[in-house]
């Protein structure tokens, strides 16, 4: 998304957060492709003949999201990270479901992704991530957000630094530890 559309998604938020209607007719014109390679993001990395579709999952997330009319939104960047935690929240609760559906069955598989750094790793279900991350967000909130902005979110270093209102380098090592961290915890499971 260029800096322009990134300014105007911005605007749009802002004007919708203020009760302007035709402002998130026009904002969902400009979100949902990126809404969408958000989703097919995560949803690469699910198993194969996942029942969730890609759409399905953009949809439930846009809907959560419309109905959350009372969040103050900062920018474009804040969107995106709500919209990624929502999306990661939904992939949850459905991978939670299914394990509770088929009594300990088998879990979706994720890896984390070596285009943000991470070294290859065997496959974490997503369920496990989930938990190592609450863990991390009981213990160092600021790192646990920077995993979910960066790996969830595809947030680059700068938009979560915008986010967070810290430095890019402070999200760098921030970022570092938290992978350092969670790498250890999924081993240990």
């Amino acid at each position: 998304m260029s800096d322009e559309t990134g300014h105007g998604v911005t605007q749009l938020l802002l004007a919708w957060g203020e009760g302007d209607q035709d402002a998130l007719a026009q904002l969902t014109t400009l979100v949902y492709a990126e809404l969408h390679r958000l989703a097919k993001r995560y949803m690469g990395h699910e198993r194969p003949g996942h029942t969730l579709q890609t759409t399905a999952l953009v949809n439930e997330a846009y809907l959560r999201l419309v109905d959350s009319s009372c969040v103050r939104w900062q920018n474009r960047a804040h969107f995106f990270a709500v919209a990624a935690q929502l999306m990661r929240r939904i992939l949850v609760d459905f991978a939670r479901n299914r394990k509770y559906q088929k009594r300990g069955g088998n879990l979706n598989r994720v890896t984390l992704d070596d285009a943000l750094g991470l070294a290859s790793e065997p496959g974490a279900d997503i369920v496990a991530l989930d938990d190592a991350l609450q863990e991390l967000a009981k213990i160092d909130p600021r790192k646990a957000k920077v995993v979910e902005l960066r790996f969830f979110g595809g947030l680059s270093v700068e938009e979560t630094a915008e986010v967070l209102a810290v430095s890019a380098d402070t999200v760098g090592r921030y970022w570092n530890t938290a992978k350092a961290w969670l790498r250890r915890e999924l081993q240990r499971h």
